[in-house]
């Protein structure tokens, strides 16, 4: 009975078509298993692949976090500038040894170096990015810096700027040192700051298939080791090429055999080959499919701040340069000149610049921030005058002009400003177009302490045993209305930087064979 109900149950569904007949459910069950819903199919491959694709790039971002070394954030200074407008990193080239560098011709003691240091200022706007090469041999203000000991070094008021990457003897840097040693310089808070070193640097080049570089003459191994004796093989030849690898290594550690052999030139050449690297990696198209290679090559032997120290937080920070146009990718160097063997920055030029990236205004003077509050755009020279102390430092004032009294004039200024003046005279020319700072080799900061009361003026170290003032006709033609770097504030906010500073910049897209040396 309940076998006949229930195929007379079963019959009558049939019947009605709710369900198969017996015989029939089988033949749909097949029917049914060979044509399967095509949108559900697609959405079931559509979630594997996502499966897949998540896991690859999760496993993919654990490799690079693996890669990426961090330093110790303690070694920061206590006393840093507050947060400025735009983001400023810092990018540190080392000559370490450690890590196999050796092989790549690294420094030739177990002490790391900074070969390269550039301030890259990224500007509120996201369309503007500046770096600002600082000269390995400028004389500055290197501030208490952290030793592996744990203790702190004492103030250097006049160390080479390449020293404080130094300072505790390490294998591999101190960057913290550096990095406070730039926020003491430059009055900018540092966001980040990225270390990379011989080797970390040839593999990127290679990772993007090679870098195109131009040089104005060739190259030989005499030029790259001064001490071989003799001119060599050629390394490099003259004129555009393309490099990688070692060959990159090469173009951007010479020094010598082109211009004056000097630093300042070796710097022209390394914008230089930045600006090719970026419009290369611009060109192949600023996305994860080419950024991830350049990453993986990157992170095994980049050093960064706590802040950078995972692989989507660099990811971010280069994504967020992709809408910069090359035009308004700028590489300068901090004005400079040299004092002996040595190069001393010049004030208040390099006080402007400073003040210009605080301000968020391009170097040409204009409003970078992008509609967001940047700080304000006071005079350079003012803000620099009013926080001048003479105080200790004493000054002879020379008229180098034919106007009277100007000598009694600066001194008066001076005096008001705790300087020490032991006396006023005239010079020996006053034919003076511009005020010149002169200064023994002991009296360097005194000097440039000086030259932020007096836009303009020339810093030159002779063989005197203290520091004069020669006052010329820049600073006549001001004495009439307010003192030269009055206190007051009362010198106009500068809209740009000086025309001739502001002439030696490189834009990323700028011709590969201009502008590569320097004498």
């Amino acid at each position: 009975m309940t076998g006949s109900r229930g195929a007379g149950t079963g019959g009558r569904r049939a019947a009605r078509g709710q369900i198969p007949a017996k015989g029939q459910g089988r033949a749909a069950a097949r029917a049914r298993k060979g044509k399967r819903d095509p949108k559900r199919m697609f959405a079931m491959v559509s979630i594997a692949v996502a499966v897949l694709l998540v896991a690859g790039i999760g496993a993919l971002y654990l490799k690079l976090n693996g890669n990426i070394t961090t330093f110790d954030a303690n070694g920061l200074s206590k006393d840093r500038p507050a947060d400025t407008a735009g983001q400023n990193v810092l990018l540190i080239g080392s000559d370490s040894r450690a890590n196999g560098n050796d092989a790549l011709g690294g420094a030739a003691g177990d002490v790391a170096h900074s070969d390269t240091t550039i301030l890259l200022h990224v500007y509120s706007d996201n369309k503007h990015a500046v770096g600002v090469s600082i000269p390995r041999d400028s004389m500055v203000d290197i501030p208490p810096c952290l030793m592996p000991d744990g203790k702190w070094t004492a103030d250097q008021p006049t160390g080479q700027f390449n020293t404080a990457f130094t300072q505790g003897n390490s294998s591999v840097g101190n960057p913290a040192c550096t990095q406070n040693t730039v926020e003491k310089l430059t009055g900018l808070r540092v966001d980040h700051t990225m270390v990379v070193d011989f080797k970390g640097f040839a593999a990127m080049t290679s990772a993007v298939g090679g870098v195109p570089v131009c040089l104005p003459n060739a190259v030989y191994q005499g030029d790259m080791n001064p001490n071989l004796g003799h001119k060599g093989n050629m390394v490099l030849p003259k004129g555009l090429q393309t490099v990688s690898g070692d060959k990159a290594l090469d173009y951007v550690r010479i020094r010598h055999g082109i211009g004056d052999n000097s630093d300042i030139g070796r710097m022209k050449r390394q914008q230089a080959f930045l600006s090719a690297l970026i419009k290369k990696i611009q060109g192949q198209g600023f996305n994860p499919t080419t950024l991830l290679p350049l990453a993986d090559a990157a992170t095994k032997s980049l050093t960064v701040d706590p802040g950078l120290g995972s692989a989507s937080k660099l990811m971010s920070f280069a994504m967020g340069l992709k809408g910069i146009d090359l035009h308004n990718i700028k590489f300068i160097t901090a004005p400079w000149r040299y004092a002996g063997n040595r190069v001393a920055l010049v004030h208040p030029d390099v006080d402007s610049l400073w003040a210009s990236l605080k301000a968020d205004r391009t170097l040409d003077g204009q409003d970078a921030s992008g509609g967001k509050k940047p700080a304000p755009a006071a005079s350079a020279s003012a803000t620099a005058a009013s926080d001048v102390t003479g105080t200790g430092i004493v000054v002879a004032v020379y008229n180098g002009t034919t106007d009277p009294g100007l000598a009694s004039k600066a001194a008066q200024k001076l005096r008001s400003d705790n300087f020490t003046v032991t006396g006023t005279a005239t010079a020996a020319s006053q034919h003076h177009a511009t005020t010149v700072i002169e200064y023994g080799a002991a009296h360097l900061q005194g000097a440039q302490t000086l030259a932020k009361l007096f836009p303009g003026a020339q810093l030159e170290q002779t063989a005197t045993s203290g520091i004069n003032l020669v006052l010329g006709q820049d600073y006549a033609a001001n004495a009439s209305g307010s003192s030269a770097g009055s206190s007051s504030g009362s010198s106009p906010a500068p809209s740009a930087l000086p025309s001739q500073d502001a002439s030696q910049a490189r834009s990323a897209d700028d011709n590969p064979c201009s502008n590569l040396s320097y004498g």
